[in-house]
């Protein structure tokens, strides 16, 4: 037979079932307490629960209402935290391509300057002292070989820096012949070349000036084979 109850169509299944067996409960209840007891003096009356399946669906919807409200806080949680999250992403990619742009526009540097050739280091002999002038005289453009230059240094001096004629006309007018080529001081100031000492006795100085006024007067110290 259909229930006429209110509210009973707008059950589910599963109200409706818990909703029947609440009664079938109740009414076995009622009937029990109105049984004697064998060994009670009286007999006790149990007041029935009053049930009904409108109370019955509306607790139910009221906890269903309850977990509803719950996940969908639940959710708006998660979506407000995914959103932060988001923000945050997208905070640090804006730093990190403000940071590239910056870098981009930073002015490139210079670029280094290549070391500067350690000075070539010649040996503190007479061979040391053609070759350092040589390389003097090939800078400055005048002409001069090794062979000519030491062909006239050691008819001169014998390859010695501090030799000094002290006899012949030069010395009698009071400037010796110095150094190893046997060059007059006058002569030597007259054709000194950049980038030698002005001391005379400088085995190096003393070899480029005299070549520089070798070649003035022969065309090369080359040319040179007797006293000049």
């Amino acid at each position: 037979m259909r229930s006429t109850i209110s509210g009973y169509t707008r059950l589910t299944k599963v109200h409706k079932f818990s909703a029947a067996g609440i009664v079938a409960t109740a009414s076995a209840a009622v009937a029990l307490a109105v049984v004697p007891n064998a060994h009670a003096a009286e007999t006790t009356t149990v007041k029935p629960v009053a049930w009904s399946a409108e109370s019955f669906g509306e607790t139910q919807s009221a906890e269903l209402t309850q977990y509803a409200d719950a996940a969908a806080a639940q959710a708006k949680a998660a979506a407000a935290d995914a959103v932060a999250k988001a923000e945050v992403k997208a905070e640090a990619k804006a730093d990190q391509e403000r940071a590239s742009r910056s870098e981009a526009r930073k002015p490139m540097k210079p670029a280094a300057k290549p070391a500067a050739p350690a000075p070539k280091k010649y040996a503190d002999n007479l061979d040391g002292w053609i070759t350092e002038s040589l390389d003097v005289l090939r800078s400055k453009g005048i002409p001069a070989s090794y062979e000519g230059i030491k062909r006239n240094v050691m008819r001169e001096s014998t390859g010695n820096p501090r030799a000094i004629n002290d006899w012949d006309v030069n010395a009698v007018n009071g400037v010796p012949s110095k150094g190893l080529l046997q060059i007059i001081d006058p002569t030597f100031k007259a054709y000194h070349v950049e980038g030698t000492s002005w001391d005379i006795w400088d085995p190096v100085a003393n070899i480029t000036a005299s070549c520089n006024y070798a070649a003035d007067k022969y065309g090369s110290m080359d040319n040179v084979n007797s006293a000049y």
